[in-house]
């Protein structure tokens, strides 16, 4: 699951951004953001407290599940997302389809294949 669509992607977004926290006895915390920053920062300070953690946009799309995806994954792809908006980034698609894997930053298994090519 993409963590962040590069037409969703702004800094702060005044209170629109939900982390909902979900535990094995289905009990649920909605805890609101004003940004993808602090969204983060909620779902990593709740990772080993929580069964799920789920970024919830504006729209009501998830953009985060931490069962598809770590957060240390997800905070590198928003980086990397955020950055693409205001730098343009050739394209990568990853052959170990890691998702904090791209042509400016290569994941290890990708370094260790261009240092075997060399």
């Amino acid at each position: 699951m993409c963590m962040l669509n590069d037409n969703k992607l702004t800094e702060s977004y005044d209170g629109s951004l939900t982390v909902r926290l979900l535990n094995n006895d289905e009990e649920k915390e909605d805890v609101r953001c004003s940004s993808y920053k602090e969204a983060i920062e909620v779902v990593m300070d709740n990772r080993y407290s929580t069964t799920v953690a789920k970024i919830i946009g504006k729209d009501g799309d998830v953009v985060f599940n931490s069962v598809d995806m770590d957060i240390n994954d997800g905070e590198t792809e928003w980086k990397h997302a955020k950055r693409r908006l205001s730098v343009k980034i050739e394209e990568y698609d990853c052959p170990h389809n890691s998702v904090a894997c791209f042509a400016d930053d290569l994941c290890v298994q990708c370094r260790m294949d261009k240092i075997q090519n060399q």
